[in-house]
């Protein structure tokens, strides 16, 4: 097993890792020694948090050169998969065999343990977050013990593990469930007025098996409405010339209008299979913007209009710095630790220039107007509300830090970011 010693940073490039030991195991029993022998360990997949969390100033583990082995079981609809899979190979594989997953996130470069582990999402209204399609997961504890939980078997004790945020070992293989595969076409609608979403949130929310909304902030509509349908059938879908007052896109978008859509997946009603649909961006293109900073909260469903009426008054704040906020349902979900626990959520993602000390003024603000709804901060994404408050929205984290401590007693996974968010006491 190879050790470089060098400094990684994450995807965006805001953020460079503390220290310049990286090991690089193949196998699971190189996994194995690697955490016996490590005081402290965090794990790197793709390296898409903009914050903290993966770090460590002692030993970081990178998925790297670990076998992506993707593992199929027609019979029972399910997939195993290594930790290194990247959701982009795990569609095209599931496809090719027939299946599908319930969900996407907008970028298929992200890896699949990592996106559940933060409890990252996808979209709709009826569809929960990645890590509802999770079977059973299997992982090394801190003592090189092979530890297998599933849902089946371990019922609750499970929802305090799927989602985990690396601190309950490191995460080898998950085994996923499946649907057979189905089509989607998408279509993009500009200039949603304000004052429809506002009276038909839920209508327009529910219009689709997945819609997003992209706004700026800065008019009385908003950008764009993303609206992908799912196809039951073999028939098309029709699309109506008007949607509550927005215009149907007479070209493919970006969400950033100014941006080319080469990079994104088609749209324009152009029917295609699930994984070629559901993410913006296509495998095969850079995502998103490229250089850019990301933060995103969730709050109550029920409370998105006020929230968004709320987020409007700082259009001025916004401007200058950024890129586009997109607007997404997720149905409740029983993780313990998820932003989505037990409560239907709206996200509000906010893409910004990367420049983070003038980010870092404006997410206060931010942080402001959403307080009175509890809008839960992603895990991996940058914000600044203070630990005791983040630990105030998860009833259940008394016993998921029990749950660290039963398979980490000693701290070892543990880092800044978890003993600050997490495991310190309010």
């Amino acid at each position: 097993m190879e050790v470089i010693i060098t400094k990684l940073k994450n995807w965006a490039g805001n953020y460079q890792y503390s220290t310049t030991n990286v090991h690089y195991p193949k196998t699971v029993d190189q996994i194995q020694a690697l955490v016996e022998r490590c005081e402290k360990l965090r794990v790197l997949g793709t390296r898409h948090s903009f914050n903290t969390l993966a770090d460590s100033s002692e030993n970081l583990l990178s998925l790297d050169r670990f076998a992506p082995t993707i593992s199929i079981d027609a019979q029972r609809r399910t997939a195993t998969i290594a930790a290194s899979v990247k959701y982009g190979d795990l569609s095209q594989a599931l496809y090719r065999g027939g299946f599908a997953l319930h969900n996407l996130a907008s970028l298929g470069h992200i890896s699949v343990v990592g996106a559940c582990a933060t409890a990252t999402h996808g979209s709709g209204v009826g569809n929960q977050n990645l890590a509802a399609a999770i079977a059973s997961m299997t992982f090394v504890s801190a003592n090189g013990d092979l530890i297998m939980l599933s849902r089946d078997r371990d019922g609750d004790l499970f929802n305090g593990a799927v989602v985990h945020l690396g601190g309950l070992g490191v995460v080898v293989s998950l085994t996923l469930d499946l649907l057979p595969t189905f089509d989607v076409s998408q279509n993009v609608y500009e200039r949603l007025p304000i004052a429809q979403l506002d009276d038909n949130f839920d209508e327009i929310m529910s219009s689709a098996y997945s819609v997003s909304l992209f706004t700026d902030w800065q008019h009385d509509y908003v950008n764009q409405i993303w609206l992908k349908a799912r196809h039951e059938d073999h028939n098309s879908i029709a699309q109506p010339p008007e949607f509550f007052g927005a215009r149907p896109a007479t070209r493919e978008m970006h969400p950033i209008a100014e941006l080319s859509a080469e990079q994104c997946t088609v749209q324009l009603g152009v029917r295609g299979a699930w994984h070629e649909r559901l993410p913006h961006f296509r495998i095969d293109a850079t995502p998103s913007a490229g250089a850019e900073l990301q933060t995103e909260y969730f709050v109550p469903r029920a409370r998105a209009v006020e929230a968004m009426r709320a987020l409007r008054t700082l259009s001025a704040d916004l401007a200058p710095l950024l890129m586009i906020t997109e607007i997404r349902t997720i149905a409740a979900d029983d993780f313990w630790i998820s932003p989505c626990y037990h409560q239907d959520s709206v996200a509000f993602h906010f893409t910004w220039q990367p420049d983070w000390s003038a980010v870092n003024q404006v997410l206060p603000l931010i942080e402001a107007q959403l307080a009175p709804f509890n809008a839960r901060p992603h895990w991996g994404k940058l914000f600044t509300i203070p630990p005791q408050r983040i630990q105030s929205f998860y009833e259940k984290l008394p016993q998921f830090r029990d749950l660290l401590h039963h398979y980490d007693p000693q701290g070892k996974f543990r880092n800044t970011f978890l003993d600050t968010n997490i495991m310190a006491a309010g």
